[in-house]
């Protein structure tokens, strides 16, 4: 096992009576819990099911958040299945660290591909890096783009009324800075 020495030098501290500064030196042990092992166990447990990982994120000081997703939503025993089964590949005399497993937030912005893929034909908000903001339906993902159909209002030469129009627009994910899922309640 790896551990990492750490040396943190506090601020010094001052002794207002004598007016001199003290060196406050503290060692400490502790084992770092590396993002790639966690991974490879969250793979060991996602395999054979329809779950997928969203994203993950381990702290300095060991805690572990981690988020999933699957095409027909999460279950709470899948989440605590995946807590326990991490827990288990960890012994908790050796490695104190803190662990979260959710499900990805419906209001959240999409973290990866297969969230896009979940969401066609839903309606979806998206942010470009211009500040640009559209609405519209998701209408296709792949690794490089995804399209949204907007609708939208024109005036067909020689027409006295606006008319409503879908207008497909991609985006490379390069350029966004998120999709959401919009919830509506009719």
């Amino acid at each position: 096992m790896l551990y990492k020495e750490l040396f943190v030098l506090l601020q010094p501290i001052k002794n207002y009576v004598k007016g001199t500064t003290v060196p406050f030196f503290v060692n400490s042990t502790q084992y770092m819990i590396f993002k790639d092992t966690v991974i490879q166990y969250i793979n060991e447990f996602l395999a054979d099911s329809d779950y997928y990982l969203v994203d993950i994120n381990i702290s300095t000081d060991n805690r572990i958040s981690i988020e999933i997703d699957s095409f027909e939503g999460v279950s709470l025993d899948y989440c605590i299945g995946l807590s326990k089964f991490i827990e288990s590949k960890y012994d908790r005399e050796v490695e104190d660290f803190e662990l979260e497993v959710s499900s990805a937030g419906l209001t959240e912005p999409f973290k990866v591909l297969k969230q896009y893929e979940k969401n066609i034909g839903n309606e979806v908000e998206v942010l470009s890096k211009n500040g640009i903001k559209q609405s519209g339906e998701l209408v296709s993902a792949n690794e490089q783009f995804f399209t949204i159909s907007i609708e939208k209002k024109v005036q067909p030469e020689g027409a006295k009324r606006k008319i409503i129009v879908n207008e497909e627009i991609s985006f490379n994910y390069s350029d966004i800075k998120y999709t959401k899922y919009i919830i509506r309640f009719k």
